[in-house]
Formats: structure tokens, sequence, C-alpha cells
């Protein structure tokens, strides 16, 4: 059986942003129980977001980076660190590679725009997944919607 592909892209068209909200409320709200009026915020109007879509136009699979000024609060005021979020990876396309072909073309974009680190709240479950991918897990675990993350970064 082949495995159907996929490409990652820049959302940049108001259908790719709609899919990637909806793959977000599947998987953040639907699997997690993230309540909805916190999981849409001011951010995703000034970040660049990332869609992983297969070849038949269903997605698979979202994230997005904040830089510059929406990413200070998030990275200590630091202008030279991305951050990247609402990684989600639709249950159906899980163990396709789709989560880390997505982190790859973020820091992709981050790289583009002269970033040198890229910070990112992992839910706890995940850190194996992001240290695969470079990443360091640094500070306490703290809550997050209800659910235990960790920070982490990977220098660029």
């Amino acid at each position: 059986m082949s495995t159907p592909a996929y490409e990652v892209r820049v959302a940049e068209d108001p259908a790719d942003r709609e899919a990637c909200f909806t793959v977000r409320k599947e998987v953040f709200v639907g699997e997690q129980g993230v309540p909805e009026d916190i999981e849409y915020d001011a951010y995703d109007a000034v970040a660049l977001h990332v869609l992983a879509v297969r070849e038949d136009g269903v997605p698979l699979g979202t994230g997005r980076l904040l830089f510059g000024e929406a990413a200070a609060g998030k990275t200590g005021g630091d202008a030279s660190v991305g951050s990247l979020g609402r990684l989600a990876v639709t249950q159906a396309a899980r163990g396709l590679g789709v989560g880390a072909a997505l982190v790859r073309a973020i820091e992709d974009a981050a790289r583009a725009r002269g970033l040198a680190a890229v910070d990112l709240h992992a839910q706890t479950h995940a850190l194996g997944f992001y240290e695969r991918l470079g990443y360091v897990a640094y500070g306490p675990e703290f809550p997050d919607a209800g659910i235990a993350h960790r920070a982490m970064r990977r220098v660029l």
C-alpha cells in the first residue's frame, strides 16, 4: 500500500488559512479539549501559517511562525528568535512525517527572515519528537490550556 503524497506550503490564500484553522480545531479543540475561545488568538492575523495538504486536497497538518514584535512576548524579547506554535497533525496523517516536514518548513521560513533560533512550547508528550528534530528543552514544566508543556529552542 502506498502512502499518499503531500506537500507543505505557506498558507497564503484564505482557503489555505481556513484549512489550517480546521486542522487546529480537529486536533486541539476536538481531541485535546482546548477551549475554542483560547485556541484562536490575535497572533493568527500576523503569523506565517504553513499547511500540509494531500495531493487530493485533504489538509493533514499545520503550524505557525511568529517573528518580530509578535514573537517578542514568547521569546523573552529577543528579536532574533522566532516562535513556532500551533503545530497540529490530523490523526489519520500521524506517522507519515508530516509533523517533521511542517517543522522544517517553519524553520526555513525563520531562516528566510534572518532569525537565529526558533523557540516553542511543547506538550510534554511531544518532547521526544522535538528533540529528534534538534530542539533542547529548558526551564520548568508549565501548564497551558490545562496541558503540561516545556519550552524548547533550536539554534538555526
